[in-house]
């Protein structure tokens, strides 16, 4: 039996999120009811890269990214962008059959940001998947003791999905 969360680790040179996006639409194609969040890049210079979570099922857009850091730190993430996000998604989950979470980070590490979609996912017995880089990673093993890592390839992740979902019938 397979485990239903998974985890694809961030590296330099791989667009996760070009990655995650192709997947859910070719499972969304073939019917599958995904949700989730995906981020997107901002056009800014010396920012964070992800200035957007996109909504999988509806489309939104919501801002994650502070014009200006906060004092005492170079990061602009926004946490209640991260929050609006999460408490959107959150009446979704259960009826979803996947759910997909751009990452795992700093914020989920602290239980904040998307912890509680990732919480939520868990509880309700649906597959999930995600990335999170090497900094994060002692702190999502911690979190989903039962998480399988992917290659991030198309053909790891569509194995996994089919195994996902007989493993849920």
């Amino acid at each position: 039996m397979t485990s239903s969360i998974a985890v694809i680790a961030n590296s330099t040179g791989l667009d996760s999120q070009a990655l995650l996006s192709e997947a859910v639409a070719r499972w969304r194609e073939a019917g599958a009811r995904v949700v989730g969040l995906l981020a997107e890049d901002s056009d800014s210079e010396g920012t964070c890269s992800a200035a957007f979570l996109r909504d999988i099922a509806t489309g939104r857009s919501f801002s994650i990214q502070l014009d200006a850091a906060p004092a005492g730190t170079a990061c602009h993430l926004d946490a209640a962008g991260l929050g609006e996000a999460c408490a959107d998604l959150l009446p979704r989950i259960a009826s979803a059959d996947l759910i997909v979470l751009s990452k795992f980070g700093k914020t989920e590490a602290a239980g904040s940001g998307l912890w509680t979609a990732f919480s939520g996912a868990i509880a309700a017995g649906k597959p999930l998947l995600t990335t999170v880089s090497p900094k994060h990673a002692a702190a999502w093993h911690a979190f989903a003791l039962d998480a399988v890592s992917l290659e991030p390839d198309r053909q790891s992740l569509d194995r996994w999905w089919q195994a996902a979902t007989q493993s849920q019938q």
